[in-house]
């Protein structure tokens, strides 16, 4: 049956994705910009800077303070007053709130922080994706759901609101920095009606407790006598976030047609080898898994939704007929006995095995820190050496993606889903590579109806410097999170770039190169390619074209017109949503670009082999 409420689709990374839900729900935001979550503080800020209102008329607020300690406070002191108040944080940020976040639990306020989560500095500076930040406070006093793509993200966003002020208690909402954050997929956002009666007006479930009128001593100094009583007292909040959780995610479940669960258990009833996992390493797991499973593997993963409160006992029910248990970690904490997901997984079945009951042998694997590839090749292996009989047993940790004595070395194994068409761009950063690989994913997604998934290759690099980006569409769900090791299409911003590393490393036989050059002339571009680059071309039977971005031509009558006249509207509306803030004379600009490229598109192959077919003979 047809739920109630499937959906509006669309195509947006996670940031936009929560933002899109915030924007609706929330009365304000109180901010400090920090990468990777200043992008959902950019979204909210511009709605606040167009007049938004939320669902029930109040005009949005945007606060942006001195620093990530500040922001805290000044959303404290929102909720304090009766406002639903967010904050859009990471890394070293999130550790420096975290004095003020004791007081924000101690003080029932339920307010929802989201986290881009991000290495923290140690030996170096690393902007990218880890679980250090989350796990550094972890004992705040704070729910904490993990998402494992943008639908979560999106749908959190709302489960969390509804049970931080049922319960009185605030909540984190994590996703993988960059890997969700910046990474655009097809999802269904939430409607207004869901949202309107599901969170419900907040007029009506929170209280100023600033008023005169209704007298409340908070945050004063308690002595020996007093303290210990009000911090024991508060663990009946945490008992009823518990339940507010579960039924939140029930109703949303039964609402939207799009399950939850404090755990979300995937393949476990018989598995020999369970994976657990948070964020987008359980995702990827799961792809993992099911490939496996088809060949008559008996392996699981187990995705924890709710780290905190922790579901011990249902990762207990999860976990019981299983032999062996990987832990994937995105941290490493090599001065305490296991990575913090591993203890708590530890802890959980330590209960059991008190009562008599066999429990699983508990593996630690270390991946993904500052987003570190991970991929499919990389969890294989940790399921094998984790599945691995015989005596002595494998030891109890080990570590992938690297060089060191304890890394596992990457299985053979390709999960791209049947059918799916991949590319990898290759571009300069400053010259818009990332926002057009972004409208092309929003365009095929919307024009094709295809599930999408862009995302570029973020760094340290500024401007001018080389940057990558990746696509892939296909008519199935993909759950992989991590750089294309195949790819059907190239594409390259220079020529030059051949002469520099192997751009082509990966493209299939058969595969297309597309290069940016002024040489429109067919024969002329193939002379110009590097030796080395002909010899691939010639050797996986690579289809050749380029284009001139720079040189206006004249618009010519193809037998594809009416797809190409499709494609040029979508391409407005796309544009219109991107740029159409800077005018028409922008959009309009681009749309002349977008078809004058469509349109002067040259088959270097075709022509060459056509005229000149002993060159491209030569060559292989």
């Amino acid at each position: 049956m047809e739920p109630k409420f499937p959906g509006i689709r669309a195509i947006a990374d996670g940031s936009e994705a929560v933002a899109s839900v915030e924007v609706r729900i929330s009365e304000g935001a109180c901010v400090y910009p920090i990468t990777p979550s200043t992008h959902m503080a950019t979204v909210y800020q511009a709605a606040v800077a167009d007049g938004a209102r939320d669902l029930w008329g109040t005009p949005l607020r945007c606060l942006e303070l001195e620093s990530e300690h500040s922001s805290a406070s000044a959303a404290e002191g929102f909720a304090l007053a009766g406002g639903r108040v967010t904050n859009f944080t990471a890394g070293q940020g999130l550790i420096l709130m975290k004095e003020v976040l004791y007081v924000i639990s101690g003080k029932r306020l339920p307010v929802v922080f989201h986290i881009g989560a991000r290495a923290l500095t140690s030996q170096a500076l690393n902007i990218h994706a880890g679980h250090d930040d989350v796990m550094g406070v972890a004992d705040v006093g704070w729910g904490m759901l993990f998402a494992r793509n943008a639908q979560e993200a999106a749908d959190l966003t709302a489960i969390a609101r509804r049970a931080a002020e049922a319960a009185e208690t605030p909540i984190m909402c994590v996703q993988d920095g960059f890997l969700t954050t910046h990474t655009l997929e097809d999802l269904r956002l939430p409607e207004d009606e869901l949202l309107r009666g599901f969170v419900g007006d907040p007029r009506e479930s929170l209280q100023d407790r600033t008023d005169p009128a209704a007298a409340l001593m908070t945050g004063v100094l308690q002595n020996q006598d007093a303290y210990m009583k009000g911090r024991i007292a508060q663990r009946v909040f945490y008992d009823r976030l518990r339940d507010e959780l579960a039924a939140a995610m029930a109703e949303w479940s039964s609402l939207t047609g799009r399950p939850y669960a404090a755990v979300h258990a995937h393949e476990c009833a018989d598995a020999d080898t369970i994976v657990v996992a948070l964020g987008t390493l359980a995702e990827t797991s799961r792809a993992v898994v099911d490939r496996l499973r088809d060949a008559g593997r008996r392996v699981g993963v187990l995705a924890i939704t709710t780290f905190r409160p922790f579901p011990a006992e249902a990762i207990r029910g999860a976990l019981k007929g299983a032999r062996s248990v990987v832990v994937l970690e995105r941290t490493d904490d090599p001065g305490a006995g296991d990575g913090p997901l591993t203890r708590e997984v530890k802890a959980a079945l330590a209960d059991a095995a008190a009562d008599g009951v066999r429990i699983p042998r508990v593996h630690c694997v270390s991946a993904g820190l500052g987003s570190r590839d991970v991929r499919p090749g990389h969890i294989l292996a940790a399921i094998e050496w984790a599945s691995r009989g015989g005596w002595p047993p494998p030891g109890r940790y080990a570590t992938v993606g690297i060089r060191h004595p304890q890394a596992l070395d990457p299985a053979a194994i390709d999960l791209v889903p049947q059918g799916a068409f991949s590319l990898r761009g290759h571009s300069i950063g400053g010259l818009g590579s990332v926002a057009t690989n972004r409208l092309i994913a929003i365009l095929a997604g919307e024009l094709f109806g295809k599930h999408v998934q862009a995302y570029p290759r973020y760094g340290s690099e500024k401007k001018g410097l080389p940057t990558t980006f990746f696509l892939t569409l296909a008519d199935e769900p993909i759950r992989l999170h991590n750089e294309l090791e195949r790819v059907d299409l190239v594409a390259l911003h220079d020529v030059r770039a051949l002469g520099v590393g192997d751009p082509l490393l990966g493209l299939c036989h058969g595969g297309t190169l597309l290069v940016q050059s002024p040489i429109s002339d067919a024969l002329m571009f193939w002379l110009a390619l590097p030796e080395r680059a002909k010899r691939a071309v010639a050797a996986r039977r690579l289809r050749v074209a380029t284009y001139d971005a720079s040189v206006a031509r004249a618009l010519a009558p193809r037998p594809e017109l009416a797809l190409r006249d499709a494609l040029l509207v979508a391409v407005r509306a796309a544009l219109e949503r991107t740029y159409g803030s800077k005018g028409s004379e922008i959009v309009d600009a681009n749309v002349a670009v977008v078809t004058r490229a469509y349109d002067g598109v040259v088959d270097v192959s075709a022509a060459v082999a056509a005229d000149e077919p002993s060159l491209v003979e030569a060559s292989a």
